[in-house]
């Protein structure tokens, strides 16, 4: 399951990408930030309204531990997406996602900082192989040491996300009921982009004509309902079942699809909107950088576990209950 979670946020990377570059043709004045924001506010929205809907029936037992689960994850998840929507604009879909697999090694870091030992050698390698990867990915200058904006962008996001995972770990979570707390994040999410949204609004006609494109609104649609609802949901209710380095590895799993659907998808929905993203090719930065990064986060978890993040007991039901 979260395999297929992987799979379906791997969708989410080009479809970012050519969402921004339609809306930066719509809007050339707008900054980035709020067409990250908006797009974030307006996707994370919508699903919440799906969420609430489906768990309306339900909603009244809402316990105040799911609430500060769901505004957890909801504070992690919002301020993680909008580095990372905000760094796609300025690097590559494959770079973005093979940058942001580095919280699969940030989470065997943090347990071992949380339990005061020494990393152990496997770690210490890995940070090297991460390094030398992200160099190659991004193209670092040696003599001046700077990344780039969207590599940057996207390693901050890498860290949020390590703690919305960490967050989604916690073993007080386990009694509690997978759409009310995801419909809590989805909402926490929603509001904590929508500050970011009005304070970098140029006019206020252009939360319209943002979306003022059957492309787009279809772009959103296919955000929404499954990189969205699909991947969240599967992810909040099967990542519980393992520790938290069993579903980072898992998580290796992304950037791989990201490769595989940059090479198509971006042309099928440059044709659509009538923008210009061509596919991806697989060169020798994607393999080498990208190699490092997958193989030291393989080396990581497989080797170099620190014992932490546990699984929690599965929750009496069989399957997510969504009425």
């Amino acid at each position: 399951m979260l395999v297929l979670a992987t799979g379906f946020w791997s969708l989410s990377f080009p479809t970012m990408k050519a969402l921004t570059i339609a809306q930066q043709n719509l809007l050339p004045e707008s900054s980035t930030w709020f067409i990250c924001s908006l797009c974030i506010a307006y996707r994370f929205g919508a699903a919440a309204l799906v969420m609430l809907a489906l768990s309306a029936r339900t909603l009244r037992g809402l316990t105040p531990l799911e609430v500060w689960e769901g505004a957890g994850m909801g504070v992690f998840g919002s301020a993680g997406i909008l580095f990372q929507m905000d760094g796609l604009a300025y690097t590559s879909a494959s770079t973005s996602a093979f940058l942001t697999q580095c919280y699969c090694l940030i989470i065997p870091l943090w347990i071992a900082l949380e339990e005061r030992r020494w990393p152990p050698a496997s770690v210490l390698v890995s940070c090297l192989m991460v390094v030398g990867g992200v160099a190659v990915l991004s193209g670092v200058n040696w003599q001046t040491l700077r990344l780039g904006r969207g590599e940057v962008e996207t390693l901050v996001a890498a860290l949020l996300f390590t703690g919305q995972i960490l967050w989604l770990q916690r073993s007080k979570f386990a009694p509690n009921k997978v759409t009310h707390f995801t419909a809590v994040m989805f909402v926490v999410m929603t509001l904590c982009c929508l500050p970011v949204a009005c304070a970098t609004t140029q006019h206020s006609r252009d939360w319209i004509l943002a979306y003022d494109s059957v492309a787009i609104l279809s772009f959103m649609a296919l955000l929404v309902l499954v990189c969205t609802l699909g991947g969240y949901l599967l992810m909040n209710y099967w990542q519980p079942h393992l520790s938290a380095t069993q579903a980072g590895l898992i998580y290796c799993a992304e950037p791989l699809f990201v490769s595989l659907v940059a090479l198509f998808l971006p042309g099928w929905l440059s044709r659509i909107a009538g923008i210009d993203y061509p596919n991806e090719r697989i060169g020798a930065n994607l393999l080498v950088g990208g190699g490092l990064i997958t193989g030291a986060n393989l080396l990581i978890q497989m080797k170099g576990v620190p014992s932490g993040g546990g699984a929690m007991p599965p929750p009496a039901c069989a399957t997510p209950e969504v009425t």
